[in-house]
C-alpha cells in the first residue's frame, strides 16, 4: 500500500514537473524582446512629494538613470530634457547627442535643494541606434531624509514615441 502511494505521489509530481516545464517555455518563447531604433521615453521625476496631515513638502534628491542594456551596440542620447510641473521646459541637458557605449550607463542629478520642478516634474529623453538594439532602462531615482526619516523610490521611464 505504502509502495503505490509512494508510487502515485511520484507520478504525479513528475507530471506536474513536465507540464509546469512545457508552460514556462512557452510563456518565455511568446514574451520576445522588442528592439527598437530610437524612442522618446517620459520619466516621472519627483523633487518633491507631500506628507503629514498638512501636507508639507518633502524635498528629495533626484537621478536621472539611463543604462544602455544592449551587450554589443552603441546608442545615442539626442535630448535630455527636463520639465516642471506645468509642462515648463526648465532645462536641456545636452547641447549636441552623446553616444552612450554598450552596456555603459550615465547620469543626470538634480540636488535635493532643487524644488523648481515640483511634484509632477518629468524628464523626456530621446534616443537613437543605428541598428534595432535593447531599448535602454531609464528610471528617475529619488532619496530624501529628514529628521531621522528616509524616503527613496524608483520610477520607471515609459517609451511614449519610436
Amino acid at each position: 500500500m505504502k509502495k503505490a502511494r509512494i508510487r502515485s505521489t511520484f507520478i504525479f509530481m513528475l507530471v506536474t514537473f513536465f507540464l509546469l516545464s512545457a508552460w514556462t517555455t512557452s510563456v518565455s518563447a511568446d514574451s520576445g524582446i522588442a528592439l527598437s531604433a530610437g524612442q522618446t521615453v517620459y520619466v516621472p521625476i519627483y523633487t518633491h512629494i507631500y506628507s503629514g496631515l498638512k501636507g508639507r513638502p518633502f524635498g528629495l534628491a533626484a537621478t536621472l538613470s539611463i543604462r544602455n542594456t544592449n551587450p554589443k551596440q552603441a546608442i545615442t542620447l539626442v535630448s535630455v530634457n527636463f520639465f516642471d510641473s506645468d509642462g515648463k521646459l526648465i532645462k536641456e541637458y545636452l547641447d549636441k547627442p552623446a553616444e552612450l557605449e554598450a552596456m555603459a550607463s550615465t547620469r543626470y542629478i538634480l540636488p535635493e535643494s532643487d524644488t523648481g520642478g515640483g511634484s509632477g516634474a518629468n524628464f523626456l529623453v530621446k534616443w537613437q541606434s543605428q541598428a534595432k538594439v535593447n531599448p535602454p532602462l531609464i528610471e528617475g531615482v529619488m532619496i530624501g531624509t529628514r529628521s531621522g526619516q528616509g524616503i527613496s523610490f524608483v520610477s520607471r521611464g515609459q517609451a511614449i514615441k519610436d
